[in-house]
């Protein structure tokens, strides 16, 4: 391997068994602080354009044999692995699984102008309503403190969520919604100084949402989930149970990238594949594949989907993630890198590509996505990251996981609940070892199901039916 330099960095650089380009990179850029925000030019010093491995580094810098394994793989990128026919059953099977969402953490990046077309509340604002509210003090220094407030915020970056204004409020009180504010400054500058902070507290208390929120993205879920405190029980995903025949088009697809994941990674597939044996196939994509889940990003003109610089959360950590990317046909775009700044790479993955990458341990972002140089507006980039979710280990057979889910809806829907009240949904502490339980599930799967998920019943009493 020889070795090479950009921008004052060192990597190791080869060749791999299949021609692919090899890195090993000589440092790790240790900076958490871009994760929340956007990764552009200046977040990489290379563009992997073509089949490439790319590794992290290692202590031992003299033995590249070593610092190649599958624990040390940052990503693995190989062009034109899917058909043109499996591209399009992901497409169709999948589209429909995104929308938009307030609910993607770091990943959404700082806020945009607006949230769902209402307005951030942002802390420039905050801050002259608390002037106003304080009853207009005044500098020591005579200066004006409104500019003061202003010039404070000029370099503040915004946070990744916060409030809105209330649309029906702020359109009722200054009859527009769309830059209210200088108004209502000026409204309270003309006032006597008692009432100003009286109105200013009155916007502050009335006027202001109070739910936060994250800048929206384009995005959604297809497969299945694990089990969650609200909702405790293993499921497919709203998309999955609604949209079931649409949704097995992208099989193929599945099988595909599972192949590749195997051939290309095989110690991290079979780590993933000892998971994978564990749960009921039912709960797997295709219910062949070593994949419960989809993530899906779309990014059009009118739909966003740029991820800010972030780690994903929730995926099995021995496995492995499988990025790739998919558009309608004759559709386009330009941009949409996947970098990964502690590295400072970036992947240009086109449709047809596979991307396999320790999303886990990497932080990445993208690019921004635009319309390509040909000018049409009408350009599509859908993202599909396939994973095995972690909170899914563990779960109990399909049957036993959809009779939970009954148990939890006979409870919510029955009025003559002990525990019902408006708007219950069903979930009480300690209702897994409760003898309601055990009975119900005796009654809708058996004896030895009971058994065989929980035994304690049994234990309790010599005889089940000394227990119920």
């Amino acid at each position: 391997m020889e070795a090479i330099q950009i921008n004052g960095r060192n990597w190791l650089k080869g060749k791999g068994d299949e021609g692919q380009d090899v890195y090993i990179a000589q440092f790790i850029v240790q900076d958490e602080d871009v994760i929340g925000k956007y990764a552009d030019e200046s977040s990489y010093d290379i563009l992997i354009d073509s089949d490439a491995d790319f590794y992290l580094p290692n202590v031992d810098v003299t033995n590249s044999t070593e610092l190649m394994t599958e624990d040390n793989i940052a990503f693995k990128f190989r062009k034109n692995v899917f058909t043109l026919e499996e591209q399009r059953g992901a497409y169709e099977g999948l589209y429909d699984a995104a929308g938009e969402s307030n609910n993607r953490g770091m990943a959404a990046g700082p806020r945009a102008d607006q949230n769902l077309k209402r307005d951030w509340v942002f802390p420039y604002q905050l801050d002259v309503l608390e002037y106003f509210i304080d009853g207009q003090p005044r500098a020591l220094d005579g200066s004006d403190q409104l500019e003061t407030i202003r010039k404070k915020h000029e370099t503040k970056k915004h946070e990744t969520r916060g409030i809105v204004w209330l649309r029906s409020k702020v359109e009722a009180e200054f009859g527009e919604y769309t830059n209210f504010f200088p108004k209502a400054v000026e409204k309270m500058l003309s006032m006597p100084v008692h009432e100003a902070s009286d109105y200013a507290n009155k916007l502050k208390k009335q006027f202001i949402s109070g739910t936060t929120y994250a800048t929206p993205l384009w995005s959604g879920i297809a497969g299945f989930y694990g089990r969650y405190p609200r909702i405790p029980y293993g499921r497919p995903t709203a998309y999955t149970e609604q949209n079931l025949s649409k949704f097995e088009k992208s099989y193929p697809f599945a099988r595909k990238l599972e192949a590749e994941f195997k051939r290309m990674l095989p110690m991290r597939w079979a780590k993933q594949k000892a998971f994978a044996d564990r749960l009921d196939n039912k709960f797997l994509i295709g219910e062949d594949t070593t994949f419960t889940t989809i993530t899906v990003n779309t990014t059009q003109k009118d739909r966003n989907a740029r991820m800010a610089c972030h780690r994903d959360a929730g995926s099995l950590n021995p496995g492995f993630s499988n990025l790739t990317v998919v558009t309608e046909e004759g559709k386009d775009w330009k941009g949409g890198y996947l970098v990964t700044p502690e590295v400072r790479a970036a992947i240009n993955v086109r449709p047809g590509d596979l991307l396999l990458i320790d999303n886990m341990r990497i932080i990445h972002g993208n690019t921004p996505i635009e319309a390509p140089d040909s000018g049409d507006d009408n350009f599509l980039r859908m993202s599909l990251v396939y994973y095995f979710r972690e909170d899914m280990d563990g779960l109990g057979s399909w049957e036993y996981e959809k009779t939970r889910r009954q148990f939890v809806d006979d409870r919510r829907t029955n009025k003559d609940h002990a525990e019902w009240r408006q708007h219950w949904n069903g979930v009480s502490p300690n209702m897994w070892d409760s003898e309601e339980w055990y009975k119900y599930l005796e009654g809708k799967l058996g004896q030895e199901v009971l058994s065989e998920y929980h035994s304690e019943a049994m234990k309790q009493t010599s005889t089940l039916e000394g227990f119920f």
